[in-house]
């Protein structure tokens, strides 16, 4: 007689079952440091905090930020970062410090640094635009109940 063994199995999500298994996530940025508080974001987006995470299938959860102009930057960052973009004409090249940027657009300061984050893929965009981010403490998404989270 043979014994027979159970063998481990790697579980595999698949596009079905990530469908119907869609959260939101409510964060406050109020105090958190950029960096980190973005790193967790972009864990939420791909779905790292589930057990039966599958890299390529859009398993991850939706997230609203909220107070992302309250985020802070640890150390010289907040007199040294610089933000870049090209307008496309000759010597279009405009900088932004980050001082102005987060009192102009708070939103782009966390977007930026959570799709940094992000793998640079097709799927990584549509994770991405489960992402919405709000300046001040209310934000217009009670439909998709956000779960609050404590951190």
């Amino acid at each position: 007689m043979t014994k027979q063994t159970k063998k481990n199995s790697t579980i595999l999500l698949t596009k079905e079952e990530a469908q119907t298994a869609k959260d939101w996530f409510l964060l406050d940025a109020t105090g958190k440091t950029l960096g980190r508080f973005s790193s967790e974001v972009a864990k939420i987006l791909r779905g790292k905090h589930r057990p039966d995470f599958t890299s390529h299938v859009d398993g991850g959860a939706g997230v609203v930020i909220i107070n992302a102009s309250k985020i802070k930057v640890t150390g010289a960052k907040a007199a040294q970062k610089i933000y870049r973009y090209y307008t496309g004409s000759m010597g279009g090249m405009r900088e932004v410090p980050y001082r102005i940027m987060q009192a102009r657009k708070p939103d782009y300061i966390i977007r930026h640094a959570v799709k940094g984050m992000m793998p640079k893929t097709r799927l990584a965009e549509a994770q991405l635009k489960k992402l919405r981010i709000f300046g001040d403490d209310q934000h217009d998404m009670p439909a998709q109940q956000p779960i609050k989270v404590i951190t």
